[in-house]
């Protein structure tokens, strides 16, 4: 019993005719004959009682067509649903994002993308730099909007900028450096350093080392949290100074000020990042809307 044979039965019950059914299917009528008769002596029942002038359906006929639609239609329905993922029109998305790096974006990006495609099921999940390392090497995860790959992984991912960020020193409202606008890092020598924590950014970490180095000095390092919003907390709270991106001013950071920093010639990337074996559509889709969206997303991260 095959898809053929049942789209002849179904075509035969629903017409009560064989010649009728052979131009439905655009066939010749002893081709829907052979098809009927290799159903029933295959099924070992008559699904039709024929006459001269009228094609009758049997009982078990009747059982068959309820039965026959049913799997015509699900055939039908799981090829349009193998075209739609092939397009991506239906599936899953999971997008792994720094909420400090695209704190302001993300929301409108998703956005743009579930309008174009609303069947699509995303998922969003905050991650920091070394958990989407280990979320994409466990296939947990699409997307990475995330800093740049450790050069051991770059050969297995494809990587399009997104936007470039800047170092920054962060004091706190009432300190002697809160009216200026920027700052030699050799004048916070003195200070108390929260930075944040070097097993999740590697890079950032040694970069803000080496540009103290080059400053003359070595940080008195108090603090390294795992989460950039506890670097700006403690900073407000007068634990410390902190160096970072310049995008962590969009969190909440109330009683932190900002100063660029002489120094400060190190670009802080942003990446969308997803691996180069995975060309699905649906990820191709995202990343087509994030690089048009790209211009947007600079302008409103300066």
């Amino acid at each position: 019993m095959d898809f053929k044979t049942l789209k002849s039965f179904v075509s035969v019950a629903t017409h009560r005719s064989f010649s009728g059914a052979a131009k439905d299917l655009n066939t010749v009528q002893p081709a829907v004959s052979r098809h009927i008769s290799m159903l029933e002596e295959e099924l070992g029942v008559t699904l039709f009682e024929r006459s001269s002038r009228q094609v009758t359906i049997t009982r078990a006929g009747r059982q068959l067509l309820k039965d026959a639609t049913q799997i015509l239609s699900l055939s039908n329905q799981a090829k349009q649903q193998v075209i739609r993922a092939h397009n991506g029109d239906i599936g899953s998305l999971t997008i792994a994002y720094l909420p400090s790096a695209c704190l302001t974006f993300m929301a409108p990006l998703v956005r743009r993308y579930r309008e174009r495609y609303p069947k699509v099921t995303v998922r969003l999940l905050e991650m920091t730099v070394s958990e989407q390392i280990e979320a994409f090497l466990e296939n947990k995860i699409d997307i990475g909007f995330s800093r740049p790959l450790p050069p051991s992984l770059q050969h297995d991912f494809l990587c399009h900028d997104v936007y470039t960020d800047q170092l920054v020193a962060i004091v706190s409202s009432d300190h002697p450096l809160a009216h200026q606008k920027e700052v030699d890092l050799k004048a916070l020598e003195t200070n108390k350093f929260i930075l944040f924590n070097r097993e999740e950014a590697v890079g950032l970490f040694d970069d803000v080392i080496l540009m103290c180095k080059e400053a003359g000095f070595s940080p008195n390092i108090i603090s390294q949290p795992k989460h950039m919003q506890t670097l700006l907390t403690e900073v407000s709270a007068g634990f410390g100074v902190g160096i970072g991106p310049y995008c962590i001013r969009k969190l909440y950071s109330e009683g932190c000020h900002f100063l660029s920093i002489k120094q400060s010639k190190k670009a802080v990337m942003t990446e969308l990042q997803y691996k180069a074996s995975d060309q699905d559509a649906l990820i191709t889709a995202f990343v087509d809307i994030t690089l048009k969206e790209r211009t947007a997303i600079q302008q409103s991260m300066q």
